[in-house]
């Protein structure tokens, strides 16, 4: 793995931090340089406030950064990641954040995509009460989490972005409201990375996902990222014997050669019947 990256320089366009917590996790292991590439506005590829509409998936949006990064740098290598937000897969009732990490690679041929998930520091209101924006920005843990200010509603042109401290809250709070027809502001988090460290710890996370992934060579050609590409479900049920929806074998590929092998899953013999069609239709 070292040896592929020993180094190597890796672009990483970002204009939001994002290589504070990239590199430490990926420079020591790989022996690479990750740079920082700016001189590419990122927002124009979508924002998380609405006002320009990301096109095509979170993958795509990672994949053209990176892409950019190579291209203004003239690297061979590059890092990109891209975040997205909504209910947790769980219970549908917690925020959520999962965030992409891709490389791209055209030395090898390859690309390799890291990915972290976990709760989000990502709420909003809708009110005319100051007092509802205080209970809201501590409860975000403001001003760490910085906040984002806008009259009216959530789709108004107008937005005070990366508020910071409290006076510049309660002074975008009643400039705001101020402007706005029905006397309301809406406030929300700021989801940008360097404005949200709940959001900046979860791309660390993709980072070591990536580096392990890296860790994964492919036993037919030796290329890195060799991993899961496939769960397949089936796994017998304990109370009945018939086949559930927990996966039962995974199938790893190769990014390179495409190389594929099935391993059936050693960790869990049979599954809970609350998974079974049969015991729990």
């Amino acid at each position: 793995m070292i040896d592929h990256f020993a180094e190597q320089r890796i672009a990483l366009l970002t204009q939001h931090g994002k290589e504070q917590v990239i590199a430490p996790v990926l420079e020591p292991a790989l022996a690479c340089r990750v740079e920082r590439i700016d001189g590419y506005d990122t927002d124009q590829l979508g924002t998380f406030t609405r006002e320009k509409p990301r096109p095509g998936t979170q993958l795509a949006a990672a994949r053209r950064k990176a892409r950019v990064g190579m291209e203004l740098s003239g690297l061979p290598v590059g890092l990109a990641s891209e975040g997205s937000f909504g209910p947790d897969p769980m219970t549908g009732m917690l925020p959520w954040n999962v965030e992409l990490l891709v490389l791209i690679d055209d030395r090898l041929g390859i690309e390799i995509v890291g990915m972290a998930q976990g709760a989000a520091q990502s709420g909003h209101r809708h009110t005319g009460e100051w007092r509802v924006v205080e209970l809201f920005a501590r409860r975000e843990g403001f001003p760490e989490h910085r906040l984002v200010v806008r009259p009216q509603g959530q789709n108004d042109p107008r937005i005070v972005k990366g508020i910071a401290d409290w006076p510049g809250l309660r002074q975008a709070f009643e400039d705001c409201r101020a402007q706005a027809a029905n006397g309301k502001v809406f406030v929300e988090t700021d989801l940008r990375a360097f404005a949200n460290p709940t959001r900046m710890q979860r791309i660390g996370e993709a980072a070591e996902d990536l580096l392990r992934r890296l860790g994964s060579t492919c036993p037919a050609c030796g290329l890195p990222g060799f991993g899961v590409v496939e769960r397949r479900p089936g796994l017998p049920c304990s109370a009945c014997g018939m086949p559930t929806s927990v996966y039962r074998s995974e199938v790893w590929e190769c990014p390179g050669c495409r190389h594929r092998a099935t391993i059936v899953r050693q960790d869990l013999r049979l599954a809970d019947p609350a998974y079974c069609p049969r015991c729990n239709p």
